[in-house]
């Protein structure tokens, strides 16, 4: 499989816009920034969510949002995704009926924005998963960072933004960006659904921090090994351990933690072989981390 199936385009017209401000010598300038629309998800006549996004590959969102939050199942046909671009709406529609109302009241009732409920769902889809026996070069790592770091991207251009790639061995095959870490996540989830594409032997590396919900998702797309550029939290630690997840963190340059799965890891690259972290990368990097 080749590399950059699927790649950012930060020249893309609708992706950002010009600004004129002033900087910190008041002189004039102007700077790329991100867009942000709202895009509704509907499953055949149910509205779902309205999410937030930079606008690119929708169908691919709407198809990963649904089946990270279980209203999509791996074994649903999908006999349709229309996308309206000017109503900046999504319909993902089944073979099977689908209802979600009794769970949509009760995100309503839990919670303003629905996350209490949504992650107890996701915890539940959780329980039973072990994740597939695989291998990770520490020769891939360094590789991946360096193509990945050096990609064209609108983390480049404009900032204020995550990105999650999905990766076999040292080749990037997927990278998605948006304004959400989350949002990222789910492209890449609704693409390998669409392609039919397995996670038993890919790597999902993200530029964003190593949450509980970021394992979660990663473990329900069926990925064995998460790296970030970013950090850890503990319930995230926890739960990589608890479904045999390899977790990677706070790789820059020559350095990265393994706080799971180490056993998948094997030392083929001598770290002081590689280069540090570009300074532009570790400012932008020390923004996204949010």
């Amino acid at each position: 499989m080749r590399e950059f199936l699927i790649r950012p385009d930060p020249d893309a017209p609708r992706l950002t816009r010009a600004v004129t401000g002033r900087d910190q010598t008041g002189r004039e300038t102007e700077i790329r920034v991100v867009e942000e629309r709202a895009l509704t998800i509907y499953l055949n006549g149910q509205e779902i969510v309205t999410a937030m996004t930079i606008g690119d590959y929708p169908e691919y969102l709407a198809l990963g949002y649904l089946l990270n939050q279980g209203m999509l199942l791996a074994s649903d046909r999908v006999t349709a995704v229309e996308h309206d671009e000017e109503l900046e709406v999504v319909v993902v529609r089944t073979e099977r009926e689908t209802d979600y109302e009794d769970k949509l009241k009760k995100k309503t009732r839990t919670s303003g924005c629905a996350v209490g409920t949504v992650f107890g769902d996701m915890m539940e889809a959780l329980d039973g998963v072990r994740l597939p026996d695989a291998a990770l070069r520490t020769s891939w790592l360094y590789a991946l960072s360096r193509k990945i770091n050096t990609a064209p991207s609108l983390y480049l251009e404009a900032g204020a933004i995550h990105g999650t790639v999905l990766c076999e061995g040292d080749r990037p095959l997927v990278f998605m960006e948006d304004v959400g870490r989350h949002n990222a996540v789910d492209k890449i989830a609704g693409w390998m659904f669409r392609e039919g594409v397995s996670g038993a032997d890919k790597i999902l590396y993200t530029t964003g921090r190593l949450t509980s919900e970021m394992v979660i998702k990663t473990a329900l797309m069926g990925v064995p090994i998460l790296a970030s550029r970013s950090g850890f939290t503990a319930w995230g630690v926890e739960l990589a351990r608890q479904v045999g997840m390899t977790l990677i963190g706070r790789m820059r340059g020559q350095r990265f933690v393994c706080l799971s799965g180490e056993e998948r890891v094997i030392y083929d690259a001598d770290p002081s072989a590689h280069p540090e972290e570009d300074a532009r990368h570790r400012r932008k990097g020390a923004a996204a981390d949010g």
